[in-house]
């Protein structure tokens, strides 16, 4: 299997400098922005929210993180460490569900993955060999069949994703390799795989009209490549042995739904037996652009050729796509334009395909388009109501956030 190539920059002249603009104008938008919410949050969620790492501070102080360490001043720094330590107080003061995106669980991530990168713990006073966060998750796991999602956004895959991250802790350790138990519990075993099922009563009423009799997801965000991404990330990083048994079967499972030669997408958004598969937008969190990212993952985890093959080949598929059958409406990392410049720049430096390369320019340019100077943050429309995030809000789980 090839190996990355270094990181170096892989735009330059005008495009850079539009891009470093729009950067800063982002950053000056975001000194006094209290955080994104979507329509109809309650109050009590609101300040949940306005802490977490999808729409409030955690989210903001990785942000500024990054631009510290690209060398943008001593400024973003302190500024990254007052939003974190605004998310991490309302940990204590707020009840928050163990959603990754919008809970207690993703605002401790950012705490992990900037520690070593912003700050050490000599700095903060503390030790990271324990964590309130890993009791109680690891409490939430073993009190009973886990009977919340399995998904990245919300679910188990999320709760693992800050597993591997502060994986060097026992109680992180212990917690990554609980989620994949019960990941494995919940998977449902057929001839092609394993997969995850999601009966007709946990969908929301527009995926219910369309599939009454439920459906199997396969998308990044709330389906199984989500899942195959967080084992091949834990089989990568040699955590939890028995991550790769169950990578194995779910990445069967999922290849076996891949289209026939000639098709406009390559996977579908949903899998229904008797159904016929829908084409797909091109987005991180459903369609060929995140799913050639998670299959990556996977191959290198496991050193598969085959993986390898496939992963490369959705790829170039995506990346040769027509932009205007892709179904990208805004500039954003989830779904936008920006989303599939970052994931075809990642994947251009590791697989060394410039034609991936080729693919990030284009659509980072077409992420600048979106630009409307005095339009919401640094002149990027505030984004419609997301309708995967709404649809398992985080007023949709009962359990509560480390007290």
């Amino acid at each position: 299997m090839t190996s990355p190539a270094p990181w170096q920059p892989w735009i330059d002249g005008e495009l850079a400098a539009r891009a470093l603009e729009a950067v800063q104008a982002i950053a000056d938008e975001l000194l006094e922005a209290p955080g994104w919410l979507p329509d109809g949050v309650s109050a009590e969620s609101a300040g949940a929210l306005h802490a977490s790492l999808a729409s409030g501070r955690a989210g903001q102080a990785l942000f500024f993180a990054y631009l510290s360490l690209a060398g943008h001043g001593e400024d973003c720094s302190e500024r990254a460490l007052a939003l974190l330590d605004e998310a991490t107080d309302a940990v204590a003061a707020i009840p928050m569900t163990d959603s990754l995106y919008s809970g207690f669980p993703g605002i401790a991530w950012v705490t992990d993955h900037l520690r070593g990168r912003l700050f050490t713990d000599a700095e903060t006073g503390g030790a990271a060999e324990e964590s309130d966060v890993d009791s109680a998750l690891l409490g939430a796991l073993d009190a009973s069949a886990w009977r919340g999602e399995y998904d990245l956004i919300n679910g188990l895959t999320g709760i693992g994703v800050y597993a591997l991250e502060g994986a060097p802790r026992p109680g992180a350790a212990a917690c990554l390799e609980r989620v994949i138990e019960c990941l494995a519990e919940r998977a449902g075993d057929s001839p092609e795989g394993a997969a995850w099922f999601s009966p007709p009563e946990t969908l929301p009423a527009f995926q219910r009209a369309d599939y009454p009799a439920g459906l199997f997801n396969l998308g990044v965000s709330h389906g199984a490549a989500g899942v195959v991404g967080l084992l091949g990330a834990a089989c990568r990083a040699g955590r939890a042995a028995s991550a790769g048994p169950l990578l194995e079967r779910a990445m069967a499972w999922l290849l076996a739904r891949r289209q026939e030669p000639g098709a406009s997408f390559c996977f579908p958004h949903f899998h229904a037996p008797g159904v016929a598969p829908r084409p797909s937008r091109l987005a991180w969190c459903y369609g060929d652009a995140g799913m050639a990212a998670v299959l990556w993952i996977a191959a290198r985890a496991a050193g598969e050729p085959a993986w390898e093959r496939a992963a490369r080949e959705v790829a170039l598929a995506a990346a040769a796509r027509p932009p205007e059958t892709a179904r990208v409406q805004d500039a954003g990392l989830c779904h936008g334009a920006a989303g599939l410049a970052h994931i075809f720049g990642r994947l251009a430096r590791d697989m060394g395909e410039e034609r991936l390369g080729v693919a990030a320019r284009v659509w980072l340019q077409r992420a600048l388009a979106f630009r409307t100077p005095g339009c919401g943050a640094g002149g990027f429309p505030d984004p419609p109501v997301r309708r995967t995030f709404s649809s398992a809000g985080p007023t949709s789980q009962s359990k509560g956030g480390a007290q």
